[in-house]
């Protein structure tokens, strides 16, 4: 949410460019996350949902690294964003790394 309010304020010439594309990588995050939790029972579909994530998220960086450099943002603000963009994803590696340890408890009781 803080990735689409701050492109409010980009100009409208990059409307169909910079504040769709980071719209779109930065929900995309979100989305990779939710369908790849939905079949943790399956730790390699799993994983490639995580993976698919963490790749959206580095898209994200570079957007907001070209938005800077357009000055749509501040030094402050892709630091900030890219502060909690590190952070997930060193969440998202440790998911793709540790399927096992995302699968469902019932799942995990039943099989050993």
């Amino acid at each position: 949410m803080e990735v689409f309010e701050i492109t409010k304020k980009f100009p409208p010439e990059e409307k169909y460019a910079l504040t769709d594309q980071l719209r779109r990588s930065s929900r995309s995050i979100c989305r990779g996350i939710g369908e790849g939790y939905r079949k943790r029972q399956y730790p390699k579909h799993f994983s490639s949902k995580m993976s698919d994530a963490d790749m959206e998220n580095t898209e994200t960086q570079i957007s907001l690294d070209f938005a800077e450099a357009c000055e749509y943002i501040s030094q402050e603000e892709n630091r900030e964003l890219r502060n909690k963009s590190e952070e997930i994803g060193r969440m998202l590696n440790h998911m793709i790394e540790n399927p096992e340890k995302y699968r469902p408890k019932y799942e995990t009781k039943n099989n050993g």
